[in-house]
């Protein structure tokens, strides 16, 4: 087979992606400044040494490099993660979780397990991107409530999905493409389930690495989100007194604990005169009691989202009539965040009570709760006494939060701050999702179009502000498959891929089918890491026709190469959509990708030049 002539640009299009790659994993300067320095020497590299075509078009222009980042898939995955971050901001995924908790509690890997074996079988049948956007909220806030880090269970996430979609037709937007690219060169229609016995036994394979051997390989520290969760572990001390109208009135103690308090820890009913200590047996719950309870800020924002009027009977200063609902809407009006504050050494809180302070800091936040080093004895909290270094739990607008950092009473704890879920929000989330899903798996819109549109009903509905959503967007995911996708590009229009394809078989002539074989499928492995998947898909099935052709063997045993070898995208976050979906959750490092996706991928490679001889009686 004739081997394509070499030029210039070609070799430096390959210097500079090696040299992109390198900057990846050593990890030295930011993933963006890595991605935007690529971008900018592709600019320059052709603005001086531009690639002609046969028809005298210039291949490759500033519009053609920088496409990218107008690329229906990166806006699919922007917008796809900020449906997602609506989910968890919402708290709309803590039902389902809670009951996975509750069954599995004392099997958390075999709940863990089950789950990725669901999402593999689930991946089979639907487009596996956006089963991956189901459950990455899920297994995020899953492996947080079972104390394990998210970066152990994100990228075994996306990896199962991937498997999962090469084991049908329809699996995967890959084996679509191939199979479109087969018949438009003369090949039969591929059907449903045709390599569907390699695919399973590759996949199988797969399973069997991420689940006993990926786990040791990927990073174990928690990243920002996990380490929050571990700080709002802490308990606060918090007082309820039950005004007319709170649900929790006629409530009975059973067994001597308040069931509608789980995760709670109730320490004294306060009633009149008359203290009661746990176990409470048989007390109901009358108007006027007060409640003295311990619990940790996630417990008790989920119970405010269930039960607004809790936050409007906090602390006795802010009993309300029932029929004037001013300040209960000022509580539950959206917007509303908690946040922690220490109180300062010289603070003027020092030696004052909760009640002297009138539960407020200057600005307008309330207090909710303290939290002290030293255990505090049960009593009412209006009679704690402030100390320097106390934690207080407090509730306020945006703007009351922010005059917190010109308080010299207090430290403002940036991190902490949060907003408190709206529980109508949480279905607008679910049915805003549902519907993302359903559009896309139906094939009614595109995915990236039903993605925008779910993103954009997301804000204008209040499940997410704009600024959260501009949160949710994630720079490091623009700039790298802006810059992904512009080596590609470069890649393909400098010929770069099919040289190493013609070499590669240049080199094996002479060798035997299955040698051939299974070399091809490494080169293409290789490349979907580099190219996109359906890029490499589309350039290498034409290839693997002429190879087969001149080998004398059915092509389909080529085309079945390209499937399983385009989908090995597992080296890098920008090798598929769904790497780039966990690569921000995870807290992943492009090093990770390349730690754990390159053994799979051998091993993956390793299984298929054995099995695929004996399979096809090659």
């Amino acid at each position: 087979m004739e081997v394509l002539e070499p030029t210039i640009q070609m070799w430096m299009t390959f210097g500079l992606i090696s040299t992109g790659i390198f900057f990846y994993i050593i990890d030295k300067f930011p993933m963006e400044l890595t991605s935007l320095g690529i971008i900018s020497a592709l600019l320059v590299l052709f603005h001086f040494m531009p690639v002609i075509g046969m028809d005298g078009e210039i291949l490759l222009n500033p519009r053609t490099l920088l496409a990218g980042f107008a690329d229906p898939a990166l806006i699919t995955i922007l917008a796809l993660l900020v449906v997602g971050h609506g989910m968890v901001e919402t708290g709309a995924l803590d039902s389902p979780v809670k009951i996975l908790i509750r069954h599995g509690s004392n099997y958390p890997v075999t709940v863990l397990l089950m789950t990725l074996i669901t999402v593999m079988v689930i991946s089979a049948f639907l487009n596996n991107t956006p089963v991956v956007v189901i459950f990455i909220p899920i297994m995020i806030t899953l492996v947080e409530k079972l104390g394990k880090s998210p970066s152990l269970y994100l990228m075994p996430l996306s990896f199962v999905a991937i498997l999962g979609g090469m084991t049908t037709l329809i699996g995967s937007s890959t084996n679509l493409l191939v199979s479109g690219a087969y018949q438009t060169a003369g090949g039969d229609a591929l059907g449903f389930f045709d390599f569907a016995v390699p695919g399973l036994f590759l996949a199988s394979i797969g399973f069997l690495y991420i689940i006993f051997i990926a786990p040791r390989l990927l990073p174990t520290e928690t990243g920002a989100a996990s380490n929050e969760a571990k700080i709002t572990g802490k308990q606060f001390i918090i007082q309820i007194d039950l005004t007319e109208g709170n649900s929790l009135i006629g409530k009975k103690a059973i067994a001597g604990m308040f069931p509608h308090f789980s995760g709670m820890t109730v320490q004294m009913v306060k009633r009149g005169k008359s203290d009661f200590l746990p176990p409470f047996d048989d007390i109901v719950l009358e108007k006027g009691d007060c409640l003295i309870i311990a619990t940790t800020r996630n417990e008790l924002t989920g119970k405010i989202a269930k039960n607004s009027i809790l936050l409007s009977d906090m602390n006795n200063q802010n009993v309300v009539n029932p029929d004037d609902n001013s300040d209960v809407a000022e509580f539950v009006s959206r917007g509303q965040k908690l946040v922690e504050v220490i109180v300062a050494p010289s603070s003027k809180l020092d030696g004052r009570t909760l009640d002297q302070t009138g539960y407020k800091l200057h600005g307008g936040c309330k207090i909710l709760g303290v939290q002290r080093r030293m255990r505090m004895n049960r009593a009412s909290i209006n009679d704690i006494r402030l100390e320097a270094s106390d934690i207080l739990l407090v509730v306020g607008t945006q703007n009351q939060i922010q005059s917190l950092r010109l308080n010299k009473d207090v430290m403002l704890m940036e991190w902490s701050v949060t907003e408190i879920p709206i529980r109508a929000d949480t279905w607008k989330a679910l049915s805003i999702f549902f519907g993302v899903v359903a559009l896309a798996s139906s094939g009614m819109v595109p995915i990236a179009i039903a993605a925008t549109l779910g993103a954009f009903v997301m804000i204008v509905s209040g499940c997410l502000n704009v600024q959260k959503a501009a949160h949710a967007v994630d720079q490091k995911i623009f700039m790298l498959i802006g810059a992904a996708l512009a080596m590609g590009t470069a890649l393909q229009a400098t010929g770069g891929a099919s040289y190493l394809a013609m070499v590669m078989i240049d080199l094996l002539s002479g060798a035997s089918v299955p040698i051939i074989l299974s070399a091809f499928f490494l080169l293409i492995a290789f490349l979907t890491n580099i190219l996109s998947n359906n890029a490499t898909a589309v350039l290498f099935t034409p290839i693997a026709l002429n190879v087969a052709g001149e080998l004398g063997v059915d092509p389909f045993i080529f085309i079945t190469a390209v499937i399983f070898a385009a989908n090995c995208s597992f080296a890098t976050p920008m090798g598929y959509q769904t790497n780039l979906l966990v690569l921000a959750p995870g807290n992943y490092k492009f090093s990770d990708f390349i730690k754990v996706g390159v053994p799979l991928i051998l091993i993956l490679w390793i299984s298929y030049s054995f099995f695929a001889p004996w399979y096809y009686g090659i």
